[in-house]
């Protein structure tokens, strides 16, 4: 790492996600995945209901956002969790250690509020350093394809993952079907 890194290391803040930041993720999300990213199977799981804020963090450089990282509620089966991404740097600030960063920051805040596990759609040799691993092949299934090998999960309780089984959706949309089978 030269000086220059340093530098940027040094001027980076990690804040939680507001409203305002929004514009400047779109745009860093865009630069990073590009138009694709709409056909994914993790962007059709994000389309069925909000993020939460509350677990998303930015990077800032000045007022400028430089990376960003989401969280989602997720249901599979009877199994409760969230779902991380996208997690995008800017090129500048890539290989600085900001990613690996904001996914601490957010993995923390998780456990905070009592989330029983992290699950993503992402790379062993990135992630798995920060705690993830791959879940057992047709364990889960995704509303589009994935490469199984890229399904990841980082438990927080143990035993958290077991529970997810099935399709994986937004939590939001499990509450919906649940409530419109009661009502049948």
């Amino acid at each position: 790492m030269s000086l220059a890194d340093l530098k940027y290391l040094a001027d980076v803040k990690y804040l939680p996600e507001t409203p305002a930041h929004d514009p400047e993720i779109e745009a860093i999300n865009d630069e990073a995945f590009g138009p694709g990213r709409f056909v994914l199977a993790a962007y059709k799981i994000r389309q069925g209901g909000p993020h939460e804020r509350a677990l998303s963090f930015v990077a800032v450089d000045g007022a400028i956002v430089v990376a960003s990282v989401r969280m989602t509620r997720i249901a599979a089966g009877a199994g409760r969790a969230l779902m991380l991404g996208p997690l995008a740097v800017r090129p500048a600030f890539k290989n600085l250690g900001i990613g690996r960063k904001l996914v601490a920051i957010a993995l923390e805040a998780a456990a905070k509020t009592g989330a029983p596990a992290v699950m993503l759609v992402g790379d062993e040799p990135y992630y798995g350093p920060l705690g993830f691993r791959r879940l057992p092949r047709g364990q889960i299934s995704m509303p589009r394809p994935v490469d199984p090998d890229r399904l990841l999960a980082h438990e927080i309780v143990p035993g958290a993952m077991a529970r997810l089984a099935g399709e994986v959706c937004h939590a939001d949309q499990a509450r919906i079907a649940a409530h419109i089978a009661a009502m049948a």
